[in-house]
């Protein structure tokens, strides 16, 4: 799934980077930032948010309060340059809790873990046949149908969806992608591909072939594929 995500916090420096970091994750989108936790809860009461990036020492009312009386479905990750609230921010079920200056890779693996407690409602919501892609440009989705998919690979930062048709790149990781597809319609057979088990056309013991494109199998991955392929030969 797509996180709508909300940015509290009464400090312009936290919130342009926060901005900065839910844009280059294919899976969140900003859809508000406020400096007030008041005109915050009046935006949560009439729109549909699900992870809030909340700071805690804020007037009128403090993160904390705030998170007491938000609706329970909403996930919260506290930020703060103060580490002496954590563990009462872990004690509220926070997803976590990110201490300023916050660096990318630690906001990006505090926010895998949205997927992580999410698998059963992954971004195929495990009914729907297809899953919207982040690309180039702000807040920029492709649709992207689960059948067109032959192949996905592993690009370090990025991650290449391969079809018949086109190559879609996103600013991912092959962990989260894989995540968020059917693992009944999914594989992955080597550190940096994963295949779409219907598109196979071939496979020997080293290699499975798509499209005409070969790709390797990797000994970590080789037992779990062919005792995936055991199950479908007759």
């Amino acid at each position: 799934m797509i996180f709508k995500c909300l940015i509290v916090d009464d400090e312009p420096p936290a919130t342009r980077i926060l901005k900065k970091y839910i844009e280059k994750v294919f899976f969140l989108e900003e859809i508000g930032v406020f400096n007030d936790s008041l005109k915050a809860l009046e935006f949560l009461n009439s729109n549909k948010v699900d992870v809030i990036f909340l700071d805690i020492q804020m007037p009128q009312l403090t993160g904390l309060q705030l998170s007491r009386i938000i609706s329970k479905d909403v996930k919260i990750i506290f930020t703060t340059a103060y580490p002496d609230f954590a563990l009462e921010g872990f004690e509220l079920n926070a997803v976590d809790y990110l201490l300023k200056p916050i660096a990318f890779e630690r906001f990006y693996q505090a926010v895998s873990k949205l997927n992580s407690d999410s698998k059963t409602e992954s971004l195929n919501n495990n009914s729907s046949d297809f899953i919207f892609i982040k690309t180039d440009g702000k807040n920029k989705f492709h649709k992207l149908f689960l059948n067109d998919i032959l192949y996905i690979e592993s690009l370090q930062n990025y991650v290449c969806i391969h079809t018949a048709k086109q190559q879609i790149i996103t600013h991912s990781s092959l962990k989260n992608i894989i995540e968020s597809l059917p693992q009944n319609d999914f594989i992955q057979i080597h550190k940096s591909y994963v295949v779409a088990f219907k598109q196979i056309e071939s496979t020997d013991s080293f290699s499975v072939f798509i499209n005409t494109k070969e790709l390797p199998i990797g000994a970590t991955y080789k037992e779990a594929f062919f005792e995936r392929i055991d199950k479908n030969k007759i």
